[in-house]
């Protein structure tokens, strides 16, 4: 661009400024809960000079007063917490209002084209150091309320953690005596009614507080890990769910490899099948006619180093977004629900160095638990 265009150019622009900014200032979107609105006409009066020197000044000078200026205003945006898509909408209006301008003058097409091309780098490369600054730091705002969030719910865990703690160790010394003189009416009235339900009520009761306890992360003084049967212990499970089993009408396929060994503690690992099967148990009574539960366990290799145990039912799909947080506390779907229950699952097969995960589609849900066989463990 010749010398005595970029003249005329700046020159015209000059003269038009209060008439450009006036039109400008007239059309603009502005909040009235924006604390920066007296900066709006300054802000507009600085791009317009920004523009006005692309025209006569190198473009590296020009890129240092577009970020200097893009970060100011970038930063006031911030503050104002005002959508930003309305500053956006401002600048593309200063932009079409300013070449509306030029459109004007009665020049050289081909040059006032350069001159509208350079004019449209500088509103582009300002809209993006703004933008950009402002996206950075409201994700920074986002991250560290994100972090205290998390602090805090890790906070009312533990307090939570402390508290289930000291209530459910009361709580559970007089299910203990009442457990023992159930014994007793056992054993003197043999035939006594009920005594059996009040047993197995008192034991889902008892699995309830467990579940509290390792909510708590507290363990039972004296407890130690031994080495134990997975199908012994799956029998076990079937034989103590066999009365909900048998009411709800559910076909169970049970396929376990005999000779699988597990370490650690057997009493937890029971706790996390017997709440897995009890679930499955509970979805298939409400929505099929032909419920079934298919449990398989063997090893993943020829050296036994792991096992996989799959629990799966033919029960209703579980959502993509219900798959992401069903192993978070407090998330449940049942009206009665805890939340808890697949919570501590989770704790206690990662205690076992283990992994728990989900996958559900319209045919079948699957559970799966991948765990150290006994010989495995041992060794770490």
């Amino acid at each position: 661009m010749l010398a005595t265009t970029k003249r005329r150019l700046t020159d015209f622009l000059e003269s038009q400024k209060k008439v450009i900014l006036d039109e400008w200032e007239k059309m603009i979107m502005e909040s009235d809960k924006d604390p920066f609105k007296d900066h709006i006409k300054q802000n507009g009066e600085a791009i317009f000079d920004i523009v006005k020197s692309i025209l006569t000044r190198p473009e590296e000078k020009i890129e240092t007063y577009i970020k200097k200026l893009a970060y100011v205003v970038g930063d006031e945006r911030v503050k104002a917490d005002i959508n930003i898509g309305e500053f956006v909408y401002n600048i593309n209006l200063g932009r079409s209002i300013i070449n509306k301008y030029l459109n004007k003058m009665d020049m050289d097409w081909t040059e006032l084209q350069k001159s509208i091309d350079n004019i449209n780098y500088c509103f582009d490369k300002f809209l993006y150091y703004t933008v950009s600054y402002y996206t950075e730091a409201k994700n920074k705002i986002i991250e560290e309320k994100s972090k205290f969030i998390d602090s805090t719910h890790k906070d009312r865990l533990t307090l939570l953690g402390q508290m289930t703690s000291s209530f459910i160790h009361e709580f559970r010394n007089p299910l203990t005596s009442i457990q023992g003189f159930i014994q007793l009416l056992k054993a003197d009235y043999p035939s006594m009614n009920y005594l059996d339900i009040i047993s197995n009520e008192l034991e889902q009761l008892n699995f309830r507080i467990s579940q509290f306890l390792l909510l708590s992360k507290k363990e039972l003084i004296g407890k130690d890990k031994s080495i134990f049967s997975l199908k012994s212990l799956i029998d076990e499970v079937l034989t103590f769910l066999y009365p909900s089993i048998l009411d709800c009408k559910v076909r169970i396929i049970n396929e376990i490899v005999n000779d699988i060994k597990l370490y650690g503690y057997s009493d937890e690992i029971r706790q996390v099948l017997i709440n897995i099967i009890f679930n499955a148990i509970d979805v298939l009574s409400q929505y099929r006619s032909d419920p079934l539960i298919e449990i398989k366990g063997y090893y993943t290799n020829e050296k036994k180093e792991y096992i996989k145990l799959e629990i799966a039912n033919n029960g209703p799909m579980i959502s993509k977004e219900m798959l992401q947080t069903i192993f978070e506390p407090f998330v449940t779907t049942k009206k009665l629900g805890t939340g808890l229950g697949l919570f501590v699952c989770k704790e206690i097969i990662e205690k076992h160095k283990g992994v728990l995960s989900c996958k559900s589609n319209e045919e079948k849900t699957v559970f799966t638990i991948i765990l150290p066989s006994a010989d495995t463990s041992m060794k770490e």
